[in-house]
């Protein structure tokens, strides 16, 4: 099942010029149901969702938002993930359903161990798509404790998105830095690596970047190798 917003379904209708008797005709259900949906009488199944989203023309950040399965993601299903949003380095990865953003984003911080392509992708997301659901993953990070990798994946983000001149995704990534900040834990922890040796634990310690630091996070990446920096 998909949940979505009622006044989210009809608010995205009207956009797409569409009455209610011409969006049932186009997604094969009658004039009655459509207005249930939008009521939230009715809840979306997967096939009618999937018609929804293309007809409507949704984006991504308007998909629905599902927090149970982030801890089932892994490398490869959150690279498919973020190759679906628009990815330029995952391009071959592309197909199958579109997910919200923000949903990416808490699998991926929520994983133990991920490929560090998959990790280097993640501020992509976060400047490509900051008009995300911030709210809604900030406190979902937080109650798996990973607002700290969160707010280094925005801290990095940002200074992408200021070297390349996006100012409303530096605006809007700056605002979600300081809102973390405020939630900033003091434990020791890794950037989705937890299968790190104690050797390169203590390497990592030595020679990670100041936001590594400031974040509590064992890695070295920064914004200055990431694939897409300008």
């Amino acid at each position: 099942m998909w949940t979505f917003r009622p006044d989210q379904l009809r608010h995205a209708r009207e956009l797409a010029g569409l009455t209610q008797q011409r969006a049932a005709a186009q997604l094969g259900v009658s004039q009655a149901y459509v207005a249930l949906i939008e009521n939230g009488r009715r809840r979306v199944g997967e096939q009618l969702g999937s018609r929804i989203v293309d007809l409507y023309r949704l984006p991504a950040t308007a998909l629905p938002l599902d927090e149970g399965d982030a801890v089932a993601w892994n490398s490869a299903t959150i690279a498919n993930g973020v190759a679906n949003l628009g990815y330029p380095g995952f391009r071959p990865l592309r197909g199958g359903r579109s997910v919200n953003p923000a949903a990416i984003l808490l699998a991926a911080i929520s994983s133990n161990d991920l490929e560090v392509r998959v990790v280097e992708s993640l501020p992509w997301v976060a400047i490509e798509y900051h008009d995300l659901d911030w709210e809604w993953l900030i406190r979902e990070a937080k109650l798996r404790d990973a607002q700290n990798r969160l707010g280094f994946l925005v801290s990095l983000g940002r200074r992408v998105a200021e070297r390349s001149n996006a100012i409303a995704a530096w605006r809007k990534l700056r605002a979600v830095e300081e809102a973390l900040e405020h939630a900033r834990l003091a434990r020791e922890d890794t950037l989705c690596q937890q299968s790190l040796s104690e050797a390169e634990r203590r390497w990592l310690r030595k020679a990670r970047p100041a936001d590594a630091l400031h974040w509590n996070l064992l890695t070295d990446l920064n914004a200055e190798i990431l694939p897409y920096a300008a």
